[in-house]
């Protein structure tokens, strides 16, 4: 899906700019999508824990406690069902499948990054992780180690792409804006001149190329 641009303005010297190629929920059939999503992934993470379970029940799962009666559990259909799962693979392949199925229910699907600029304090970067368990990588440059803030091109493959750096001092390399997602150079300009009017409080002259 291609990246979309949203711009977020919470204060005259703050503007934040979100690149996302995640479904847009702004109708009720993608609404109703999005939970059904979400309630078929709680399904999924909770029949993993089921069958786990029921691959130790002869262990661990055994007596009926005082929170989870177990032998009532795996009497019942449900139960019973994991148990035949369970008991159909060996111990190893539950034991292989089971993360790798747990980490395509927290997995997101999609990317988010972000450019989160405060006129005289610096800009923040951010990409979105990978999966709902882990944090965004984010990085801070103050202004007064940002150089220039340029739109360059390179070359992706066969094609020509283009992306939004900012020269940093007394480092190598440039910091890339949005690299993931790598958008449009239409979205970069407007990041562009955006950044640049908030930082510097003036207007954007010719676009670096």
């Amino acid at each position: 899906m291609p990246a979309r641009l949203t711009v977020r303005r919470p204060s005259p010297t703050t503007v934040c700019f979100t690149v996302s190629n995640a479904p847009a929920r702004c109708t009720i059939p993608s609404k109703l999508a999005f939970c059904l999503q979400v309630l078929l992934r709680a399904l999924v993470f909770a029949c993993v824990l089921l069958v786990d379970a029921a691959k130790l029940r002869h262990s661990i799962f055994t007596r009926n406690g005082s929170v989870v009666p177990w032998e009532d559990v795996w009497s019942s259909a449900i139960g019973s069902f994991a148990c035949q799962v369970s008991d159909r693979y060996s111990w190893w392949v539950i034991a292989v499948l089971s993360p790798l199925v747990i980490y395509g229910v927290f997995r997101k699907g999609y990317t988010e990054e972000s450019l989160l600029v405060i006129r005289g304090l610096g800009i923040q970067t951010s990409t979105s992780s990978a999966t709902y368990w882990s944090t965004a990588t984010t990085r801070f440059i103050p202004t007064t180690q940002i150089q220039d803030i340029v739109i360059h091109e390179a070359f992706k493959g066969f094609e020509v792409r283009f992306y939004l750096a900012v020269i940093v001092e007394e480092e190598p390399d440039v910091v890339v804006v949005f690299p993931s997602l790598l958008p449009k150079r239409m979205i970069l300009e407007e990041v562009w001149r955006g950044t640049r009017r908030c930082l510097y409080e003036s207007k954007s002259g010719p676009i670096h190329g």
